[in-house]
């Protein structure tokens, strides 16, 4: 049998679970939050080129030639106000072969070009769904939210598998 602590020392345990329980919802919070949000900044760098078009060059790239991590290609332009361009770079990935054709969109002063389409926003947030998975690991074992765990676990792998079966 276990002899009972006097009341104050109770009270004083009690107090020290809660701040634990509460350091612990905090710090797991904020890691889980900046994990998203890593995930967010590092898909807007191409998204926001895919997903706002209006006023920016868009055209096709021919892949003629790739070394290393760029592909290169003449630029022929479909919007108005867009130029042709005898070369431009597109980032060499398991999105982009030698010999086809690319629906594309110019970076703003730059001579390099991002998928558009369905297929390039699916492509541009792939880092925003290895952000959800990790987050949904961060958050069942730290928060011990399993349901949210398993929302953002859920939308991570879909997001992946939609870009995946798109390329």
């Amino acid at each position: 049998m276990i002899p009972a602590m006097p009341a104050t020392a109770a009270t004083a345990r009690q107090a020290s679970v809660t701040a634990l329980r509460f350091g612990r919802v905090a710090t797991m919070g904020t890691l889980a939050a900046l994990i998203l949000f890593a995930g967010v900044w590092g898909s807007w760098g191409t998204a926001q080129h895919v997903m706002l078009t209006k006023g920016r060059e868009r055209g096709t790239i021919r892949v003629t030639s790739c070394a290393g991590d760029t592909c290169s290609g003449p630029f022929t332009p479909v919007s108005e106000g867009a130029r042709a361009r005898a070369s431009v770079d597109i980032a060499n990935s398991v999105a982009v072969r030698k010999g086809l054709t690319y629906d594309v969109v110019v970076k703003p002063g730059t001579g390099e070009v991002v998928r558009s389409g369905p297929v390039g926003i699916l492509y541009a947030w792939v880092p925003l769904g290895g952000a959800l998975l990790l987050a949904s690991v961060v958050v069942a074992g730290g928060l011990r939210s399993t349901r949210a765990a398993w929302v953002l676990a859920g939308s991570g792998i879909a997001l992946l598998t939609a870009a995946f079966v798109t390329l």
